[in-house]
């Protein structure tokens, strides 16, 4: 391997990928001899080649890198190094928001295609560890749930944790949806955000940013974060901010998570959105029911067919828009019914609040509020309205945004799991209580072998993809407030009662 060779094909890949432009070339490979330690280098101009990423490139020079000692031969070690690498090819944040005001005069889609193009070619959306998610579809009377076993976050290194540990703590950035994060090198613990760009948007009259998700979900998942590092809030603003992101980019959705422990996100300290180019179950779902509010004849209301209860606002005017969807959410932070497990508050605790979504319908808006309660029980000390026990085994964490729209993301230990379940099912063992690699799904493995009888093996691996996306379907049905029980919808429509009045 010569590394010459190598750092003139990175050149070759960076400008063809529009990463740079020709006249950027001896800049760009100066800095990679600086990086990578070389004496000397010899232009190439005979490269051809049409690569689709960067990674066959990176491997080499990774590889190279580990030889001369550079780096140590670990994953985090690599990602650090390698995203150092692609900065050495990278257009300054400037050019980026110059070149996105560009396409975006010419339309909202040219501007995100070619964002989210050079955000896959710079490496910073590791194409390659996504496309090794497991994904697919379960049918069900909601509409095709998305089910993502995770596998594009790599296990961490015993090295990597003792050099963590010798790691100084710093309070900069503060987390890693601040700003700041744009253009840090990372250590051991914390990603390398060289080659992160970010794209200013203004909603209601404040500065955010725009970026990309490294670990993408689902098609164009972006994220948008308050300038400030500040807590997670939903309020009247939060619709306002929803419903301008929308109207700049007709053709991505956005939402928040709820602003509460347990039913909330992963990261509750900054204020942030997630949206993208995709359309979930949910926003498929019919609306089933509908409501008239008075005050709101132009805005239509109605409890939308979803194991999570939802009510849908749609309509034209975006100021009665985020004026009852306001109303809602303050009627719901004060409204009790001990009879559907709903308290407001317990010893001044709070425990409803809302996720919304919001998405573009033609010229018109669609305004989703998903009633959430975080209270806790010594039956249910996770959640009552969170998965339950007994699907524990496929899906214990919270329920996000993302989860809250139809799309499972389930942790990685389930493809070696799954694995070994349908081996046992191959060999007929009956009970798997005494595997202690599979024992948590012993009860469930009973349940769906009797359920699929004359399963074959060939069938082994459809059949239990269909079954985790069922338990997932039961995961939404847990978390929703008001249970699809004549009994449920009958409490639904109690709390609506309050609204309408």
């Amino acid at each position: 391997m010569s590394i010459n060779h190598e750092i003139n094909r990175l050149l070759h890949f960076a400008v063809q990928r529009e990463l740079m432009k020709e006249e950027d070339r001896y800049y760009a490979a100066n800095r990679l001899i600086d990086l990578l330690k070389v004496d000397a280098f010899t232009p190439e101009d005979d490269i051809e080649e049409q690569l689709p990423t960067a990674l066959p490139i990176l491997e080499e020079m990774l590889g190279y890198a580990a030889e001369k000692g550079l780096i140590e031969d670990t994953t985090e070690q690599h990602d650090l190094f390698d995203t150092r690498i692609m900065d050495c090819v990278m257009p300054r944040p400037s050019e980026v928001i110059r070149r996105w005001q560009a396409d975006y005069a010419r339309s909202p889609k040219a501007a995100t295609d070619q964002f989210y193009k050079m955000s896959i070619a710079s490496n910073y959306i590791r194409k390659d560890r996504i496309d090794k998610n497991i994904i697919w579809k379960t049918p069900t009377e909601y509409g095709d749930l998305d089910i993502t076993i995770n596998l594009s976050k790599p296990e961490k290194d015993p090295r990597d944790i003792a050099k963590a540990r010798e790691q100084k703590s710093t309070e900069y950035p503060k987390c890693l949806l601040c700003r700041e994060n744009e253009g840090y090198a990372g250590h051991i613990g914390h990603p390398a955000r060289e080659t992160h760009r970010l794209i200013p948007i203004r909603l209601s009259g404040h500065r955010w940013f725009m970026q990309y998700s490294p670990y993408t979900y689902y098609n164009e998942h972006c994220i948008v974060l308050n300038r400030k590092h500040i807590p997670m809030k939903v309020s009247r603003r939060s619709f306002e901010n929803l419903l301008d992101f929308v109207t700049i980019l007709p053709h991505y959705f956005l939402g928040s998570n709820a602003d509460l422990p347990i039913v909330g996100g992963s990261i509750l300290s900054h204020d942030h959105y997630q949206g993208g180019r995709y359309t979930f179950a949910m926003a498929k779902a019919p609306v089933e029911k509908s409501y008239t509010v008075p005050g709101y004849p132009d805005i239509k209301v109605g409890r939308v067919k979803w194991p999570m209860s939802t009510i849908r606002l749609s309509g034209i005017d975006r100021d009665q828009l985020v004026d009852l969807a306001t109303k809602i959410m303050d009627a719901w932070r004060a409204y009790s019914d001990a009879s559907a497990n709903i308290l407001a508050e317990t010893d001044g605790t709070p425990h409803n609040t809302v996720t919304p979504i919001a998405r573009r319908k033609g010229e018109g808006y669609e305004l989703d509020l998903v009633l959430r309660n975080n209270r806790t029980t010594e039956e249910f000390p996770l959640g009552i309205f969170h998965p339950h026990q007994e699907v524990h085994h496929i899906k214990k964490e919270n329920i996000g945004l993302i989860e809250v729209m139809g799309l499972a993301v389930l942790p990685a230990r389930l493809k070696k799991e799954m694995a070994a379940l349908k081996q046992e099912w191959i060999k007929g063992t009956e009970d798997i209580s005494g595997i202690e690699e599979i024992k948590s799904h012993a009860a469930w493995y009973k349940e769906i072998r009797a359920k699929n009888p004359e399963a074959k093996p060939e069938d082994l691996d459809k059949v239990l993809k269909y079954e985790i996306g069922k338990v997932f379907e039961t995961v939404l049905t847990h978390a929703g407030v008001y249970k699809r029980t004549p009994e449920g919808m009958a409490a639904f429509d109690r709390f609506m009662q309050v609204v309408t009045k």
